[in-house]
């Protein structure tokens, strides 16, 4: 099992040197206090956005702090078509807030430079491309504002997947490479509203409750039923070619509309385990990750999520925050787990103690036809069980798109236990 060249274009130690005010701008109104941003823009590729932190030091050393870092992912395809020849990476910077105002953008233009980036080699060894201060003005005489930045290429193999189908339907997934589709797992989904326990292996309630990690699940043993409808038992188990279960995403908290509402609240969200098999055994699992799942309210209408390792240390230290973001119902999005990349706080905030790229998944928007594409870094990829994990992962963000449906809202059947709760 290769993994795919990809290259990581990085745009990093980003700050902007005002020059000296020659007379006050005004009352109360100085240069250091102005926001400043710089949209990035190679040929064919979304532009981004990064926020730039002023620079006041006298001397031309590297700033000591910067802001946001910002990166192009470059697979196979773009990366035959970048090597060809040369080309230019444009940063344009702008003073005042981002954002536009009645379609007109609300900063002003201080200026624009370009940096020729070679990416030949860059799929084999990193390559710096530019390091300093670039002036911004094309007057030499005249005093102009300078920016500073950091731009380098390093190699980033990434595994990449495929559900051959919705998580839902029970698909294939296929190893990408190239143009070849190789089959590396099946899935198994099972929506079992009654009793989530028959879909899990034998064992694991009991391993989870003599370990005492009841804060990783709820049992619905014993529970009243809850009063309205909710969606529950929902699993996926993972298999390898030779048929043996080497992952799973479960269903532990359900899916349940807040009171007088018909949606999943951030006060009372659902919840996945994704689990892997604890030791030789299939019939023994241990919790890897647990994720949980909203229905944002505010001008977006978004998927909301958080997705924490898990520990053995116990249910109340046992949790590291990684990820927590955002995705658009409407236009669906990725679900990204990279600290090398900061990107707009309504999309992801990735925490320590990640580590480079981690994984990167595409999620369709409510509705719409959904067969994730799932590109996991290499680093994190020792075994085929490795890789597994993160396409449970990706199945149960992608499923928490249906559970997080408003409940006024009919669900296909292969997600219904219940004919009743389905459409056809």
């Amino acid at each position: 099992m290769d993994p795919c060249p990809f290259v990581r274009l990085i745009i990093e130690s980003l700050a902007l040197k005002l020059p000296q005010a020659t007379r006050p701008a005004g009352h109360g109104v100085h240069p250091s206090t102005t926001p400043c941003f710089c949209k990035l823009k190679i040929k064919n590729f979304p532009s981004q956005t990064a926020l730039l932190r002023l620079c006041t030091s006298p001397n031309d050393g590297p700033p000591e702090h910067s802001t946001s870092t910002v990166g192009f992912h470059l697979d196979a395809t773009a990366l035959r078509r970048l090597s060809a020849k040369p080309i230019s990476l444009r940063l344009s910077v702008y003073t005042g807030r981002m954002g536009s105002t009645c379609g007109v953008n609300s900063g002003k233009l201080l200026g624009r430079v370009h940096v020729i980036i070679d990416l030949a080699g860059a799929e084999s060894k990193p390559i710096v491309f530019r390091n300093g201060w670039m002036k911004l003005g094309s007057e030499p005489d005249k005093p102009s504002a300078r920016l500073h930045l950091t731009v380098r290429a390093e190699p980033d193999p990434r595994f990449v997947f495929q559900f051959g189908g919705e998580p839902e339907c029970s698909p294939v997934v296929f190893q990408i490479q190239g143009n070849i589709r190789q089959p590396v797992f099946s899935c198994k989904f099972s929506a079992d509203r009654n009793s989530r326990s028959r879909s899990l292996p034998s064992d694991f309630t009991n391993n989870i409750n003599s370990n005492n990690r009841t804060g990783w699940m709820r049992t619905f043993s014993g529970e009243k039923e809850r009063q309205g409808r909710e969606r529950k038992g929902w699993m996926i188990m993972v298999y390898d070619l030779s048929g043996s279960p080497v992952a799973s995403a479960s269903m532990i908290t359900p899916f349940v509309p807040s009171p007088g509402t018909d949606r999943v609240s951030r006060s009372n969200p659902g919840a996945w385990l994704i689990l892997r098999p604890n030791g030789a055994s299939v019939s023994s699992w241990k919790p890897w990750g647990r994720l949980e799942a909203w229905r944002e309210r505010g001008p977006i209408d978004g998927l909301g999520y958080k997705f924490e390792l898990v520990t053995d240390s116990g249910p109340n230290s046992g949790r590291i925050p990684i990820a927590e973001a955002t995705i658009s119902v409407k236009k669906g999005g990725q679900f990204c787990i990279d600290s090398r990349i900061t990107r707009d706080s309504n999309l992801v905030s990735t925490r320590s103690p990640v580590k480079g790229f981690v994984i990167c998944s595409t999620v369709e928007g409510e509705g719409k036809v959904s067969k994730p594409v799932v590109q996991v870094g290499a680093q994190h990829v020792t075994c085929m069980a490795d890789a597994a994990l993160f396409v449970a992962l990706s199945a149960a963000i992608d499923l928490s798109m249906d559970a997080c449906r408003f409940f006024s809202h009919k669900l296909r059947k292969e997600l219904c236990h219940d004919e009743q709760d389905s459409f056809s």
